[in-house]
């Protein structure tokens, strides 16, 4: 609060008391003074209420007012006519329908604020669906993850965006953050939304809409896609988990990437590249292009090539899939190998013999012995 609020809120609540000390409403100075006293103070509460709330609350608490009083006002003239009704009781159900229809109308148009919204940019409905707006409501973790705008730009993204105004000071806040790493993450979120409003094919929405009596991010999230019917698009797990069980229905990027990876079917064969060790023994470990861990058996000897595998099983995770397999060698039968395979014993063989004990064959003689000879050497 700056000076320039506390001069004016005090000169308001100063003219409401002179005003009733020079009128004098009330039979006593005293009490017309503690009376404007009282509506200079209630008008100043009133100003300070409604400055945290988006002007959009305003109006609609004046729309929904107006329309009250309009249908109070035509029950009224009908029981006006009513010829058997006394007249204190006809003024007294007059402004009792009154004051009922204008409390209504003005919590509920309040209540119901996004009207504005919904009438400055109507949303896109799926063909042959309601009429009823789709809303997406981002959270900071998707904005900085980026995908959200590739989907985007694919056009399978016909709902309407929603930001609200505390997920940009978040942003803004990350992005100010003396740490590099936060602060170029945050300045990432901000190019994605650029990304977002340039997007002609989406409605983007930013609302000021807030509610200052809940502290945390996550929870005025969740209350913000109560508020307009939305869904939460998330890649936060435990924001997935707590606006699930608060009945606010969440779209997960991470859930999305995992779908859309390619099916594999065990006895399919591929080609990988074997990068690292496995945990378990002569394990070799590869990975996809969209980041599935292939886990190959007996593969520790060819890190850093790549292989033809065939797939044994896959194995659906939190974290994705896993897929595991052998060599196309060994998940041939025995009878089916070709004679390709036959000279990886020799190999084999040689290689565990000292390099003392291994001879130049004469020429003429085979580069490879026959079984015979290899047992008797």
């Amino acid at each position: 609060m700056n000076h320039n609020d506390i001069t004016v809120r005090l000169g308001c609540i100063l003219l409401s008391l002179g005003m009733a000390w020079l009128v004098q409403p009330l039979t006593s100075p005293l009490w017309s003074a503690l009376l404007g006293l009282t509506v200079g103070i209630g008008v100043v509460s009133l100003e300070m209420y409604l400055r945290t709330r988006p002007i959009t609350v305003l109006l609609g608490g004046l729309a929904g007012l107006l329309a009250g009083l309009v249908a109070a006002s035509l029950m009224g003239v009908l029981i006006s006519l009513q010829p058997g009704l006394p007249p204190v009781a006809k003024t007294y159900l007059v402004l009792l329908i009154l004051v009922t229809f204008g409390y209504l109308g003005m919590t509920r148009g309040a209540a119901s604020d996004r009207w504005w919204e919904l009438l400055t940019k109507p949303s896109k409905s799926a063909a042959g669906g309601d009429n009823r707006p789709m809303n997406l409501v981002l959270d900071t973790s998707v904005i900085i993850d980026g995908r959200i705008a590739d989907i985007a730009e694919t056009g399978f993204l016909s709902e309407r965006l929603i930001i609200a105004q505390f997920i940009l000071r978040e942003l803004q806040h990350v992005a100010d953050s003396p740490e590099a790493t936060k602060r170029n993450r945050g300045r990432r979120g901000l190019d994605i939304l650029q990304r977002l409003q340039k997007n002609k094919k989406l409605d983007t929405i930013i609302t000021d809409m807030d509610f200052p009596n809940i502290r945390e991010v996550d929870l005025k999230l969740i209350e913000l896609a109560k508020q307009l019917d939305a869904k939460i698009v998330t890649n936060d797990f435990n924001l997935n988990k707590v606006a699930q069980l608060r009945g606010v229905l969440v779209l997960n990027i991470n859930e999305l990437a995992n779908a859309l990876r390619p099916v594999v079917l065990p006895g399919e064969t591929m080609q990988v590249f074997i990068l690292k060790e496995g945990k378990e023994y002569n394990q070799g470990v590869a990975y996809l292009d969209d980041g599935t861990m292939v886990v190959v058996d007996n593969a520790r000897r060819f890190i850093g090539k790549a292989v033809d595998i065939s797939v044994t099983s896959v194995l659906q995770t939190t974290a994705g899939k896993m897929i595991f397999g052998k060599l196309s060698e060994e998940a041939r039968p025995a009878g089916e190998r070709g004679l390709g395979d036959r000279p990886e014993r020799p190999r084999i063989l040689a290689s565990t013999n000292p390099p003392t004990a291994t001879t130049t064959p004469a020429a003429g003689t085979p580069a490879v012995s026959s079984p015979s000879e290899l047992q008797q050497t």
